[in-house]
Parts: structure tokens; C-alpha cells; sequence
């Protein structure tokens, strides 16, 4: 769940500015599940069921190409779960679908591999290899996992640092964050796309959207949270000019509704275009949100500390 500082960690811009991002992970997750099969087929379990007889007949692109990097060819069923709609929800779905294939497909074979590696081998497939319109920073936050500060800089090198929040703070923080479903699924690409080309036309915008995340991050670690909704809501006026399609009337309407709740800020995540409003509300004015989105469909969450991990790890005695 990206935070703040979201469009810096494109390559167009933090190669010459450096960007910023602060991130957190929740416990919504996709689980991969690979086993090993009797014959040489290879089945792929998604909203598809794939069988093929090679890995480059696979037509999931990011399951197609973490089993080329990881050197896994054959004799696999790989089956993935998700907690939420696994494309379109703004909450780096795809991404941690990569780093979660990547690790699992390693840890098939026994090789233990870092965040890093994760993280940066998924950026290729998805970046350099599947040529999709997008940033660095999902990735590194499921790999890394918890309330992070996430550094690009010019020479490609990533820096990630966790924001130390005492159990306490954290869960007050978490008590006055919330995320309503707008009922919208959408494609990022092409606001990506988009966003991307407008890059060096927004420089100003984008430098005011690190700037926010760098005075975020000062206000989490002074417990400084109300000011965290008013930084909320600075960025998303912000990030509105990054691109035609962050936000239409409807989003612009259910925005507006939840400050006229009393929530001190708020952004729809991710791209933009749909997918989850996340707001900053707190005290009594948070029964009054809920009951204004109560055709919405909320999500609770909690942070989740872990970034991508191996929850269970069996292989049987292979006769091949």
C-alpha cells in the first residue's frame, strides 16, 4: 500500500532526481503454491487453468518468465490464490505476484535468495522483459515487507529503510486508516503509460510528491499522525495532474464525501482510475465515514511486518 511519493520511482525520473517513496505491507496476500508433478507437463492455476508441455507455451507472462529466471522447466503445478482482485486494486498485486513466484519457485529448487534479489529480478521481468509502464516500488515492498522508506537513485542502486513505530503507534496509526472498495477494476496501464509520458512535464509535481513523503515520514516517526490525513490529501490534489485518468467525476465525488465525513485526507491507490480509496479519519468522525460508504465495501486491515516469506516448505523424494 503505497503511501506517498508514488510516480518518483520511475526510472525517467529518479535516474536524474532520485525518488522517495514510503510504503507499507498489509496482510492481504497471494499465495503460490508450486508441487511437483508425476509427468513433464507444466499446470498453471490462476482465473485460468493453463497446460502446456514447455514453459515458453505459458501465456501468464509473469509465471512464464520467473520459471525461465529461476531455471524451473518442467514437472511443476503452480497454483495462485488472492485476497483481493489480483489486477486493478492499486495495491501492487502483479508485483507481489512476481516476487511471491520468484521466491517460491527458488525455495522449490532449496536455494534461499534475498529481498533484494527478489525484488530486483522482478523488476526485470515485469520492467525490462514484460515492458509494462511502471515503477520500482511495489516490488520492493513485497519483498522487503513492513513500513519502509524506499530510496531510488540515479545509478539503479535502492536504498530500503524501516520506519521504526513503537506496537502501540502502529496500531493507533492503523486505527485511523481506512479502505473502501470503489467497485471500480481497472487496467493501470494505460494511466501508467500515460503518466509516464508526462514525465518530464510534471518534474515539478513529482518534486512536490517526494517532498511530501520526506515530511511524511518525519511526522510517523514523531507520532505526528493527524498531519499524515493533511499530507494524504495534499498528494492526491497533486497526484491528479500526473494524468487524464487518476480520477473522474465518480472517484472525485466519493473523495469528497469521505472529507465530508471528517476525514482529514485520503487517496485511491495505486494508479489511480479505481481499485481502493485508503482515508485518514479518526475519533467519533469515523462511525460517520463508515455509515456515509455503507454501500461501500470496506476492507479492514493491520500492517503486516514480513515481506514475501516461505509459510511451508515439503518436497517428497523425487524418482526422476
Amino acid at each position: 500500500m503505497s503511501l506517498f511519493g508514488g510516480g518518483t520511482d520511475f526510472k525517467d525520473y529518479y535516474s536524474k532526481h532520485e525518488g522517495y517513496i514510503v510504503s507499507t505491507t498489509i496482510d492481504k496476500y497471494i499465495f503460490v503454491i508450486i508441487n511437483e508433478k508425476f509427468d513433464d507437463d507444466i499446470v498453471v492455476n490462476y482465473t485460468q487453468k493453463e497446460r502446456v508441455s514447455s514453459v515458453s507455451e505459458i501465456k501468464h507472462e509473469l509465471v512464464r518468465e520467473a520459471m525461465i529466471k529461476t531455471g524451473v522447466s518442467k514437472a511443476v503445478e503452480i497454483t495462485m490464490i488472492a485476497d483481493i482482485p489480483s489486477e486493478g486494486s492499486g495495491m501492487g498485486s502483479s508485483s507481489s505476484v512476481t516476487v511471491g513466484l520468484l521466491n517460491a519457485l527458488y525455495a522449490y529448487q532449496g536455494i534461499q535468495v534475498t529481498a533484494e534479489q527478489l525484488a530486483r529480478e522482478a523488476c526485470d521481468i515485469e520492467i525490462n522483459i514484460c515492458k509494462k509502464p511502471i515503477g520500482k516500488q511495489d516490488q520492493y515492498i513485497a519483498a522487503y515487507g513492513g513500513l519502509c522508506e524506499i530510496l531510488f537513485r540515479k545509478d539503479d542502486s535502492v536504498e530500503v529503510n524501516r520506519i521504526q513505530l513503537s506496537d502501540y503507534n502502529k496500531r493507533l496509526l492503523n486505527s485511523n486508516l481506512h479502505l473502501f472498495f470503489t467497485g471500480i477494476t481497472r487496467r493501470s496501464s494505460d494511466i501508467l503509460t500515460e503518466q509516464k509520458q508526462n514525465i518530464d512535464a510534471r518534474i515539478a509535481e513529482l518534486n512536490m510528491l517526494k517532498s511530501l513523503g520526506v515530511e511524511a515520514k518525519e511526522c510517523l516517526i514523531k507520532n505526528e499522525f493527524d498531519k499524515i490525513g493533511e499530507l494524504l490529501h495534499a498528494s492526491w490534489e497533486i497526484k491528479k495532474n500526473l494524468s487524464s485518468n487518476v480520477s473522474n467525476t465518480f472517484l472525485d465525488e466519493m473523495y469528497q464525501r469521505a472529507m465530508d465525513s471528517g476525514a482529514l485526507g485520503g487517496k485511491i491507490l495505486g494508479a489511480g482510475g479505481g481499485g481502493f480509496l485508503l482515508t485518514y479519519c479518526k475519533g467519533k468522525n469515523i462511525e460517520k465515514l463508515k455509515k456515509s460508504f455503507s454501500t461501500y465495501r470496506e476492507m479492514p486491515f493491520i500492517f503486516e511486518k514480513d515481506g514475501s516469506k516461505i509459510i511451508f516448505n515439503y518436497r517428497r523424494y523425487s524418482w526422476k
